[in-house]
């Protein structure tokens, strides 16, 4: 039997495969020396095995995994 796992953005909208997000903060990129800023869109983004986290990536850093906490569902 497999768990569906349900990861949800700062305000509490469901995401899912291939959404788009904004960050609701700055964010420094560890082991470099990229921010990404507040209200920067990022497309196409996919579900972990973890409910907190998605993967992405950005013209800046690719292969990103970000917390599910700093974004929100983009319309």
């Amino acid at each position: 039997m497999t768990e569906e796992i349900i990861v949800k953005d700062a305000f509490g909208n469901r995401l899912m495969d291939g959404d788009a997000v904004q960050l609701i903060k700055d964010l420094k990129v560890k082991g470099t020396s990229v921010t990404l800023k507040q209200g920067t869109k990022i497309k196409g983004i996919r579900l972990t095995d973890n409910d907190e986290e998605v993967e992405c990536r950005t013209d800046a850093v690719k292969g990103l995994v970000l917390k599910a906490c700093f974004l929100k569902k983009a319309k």
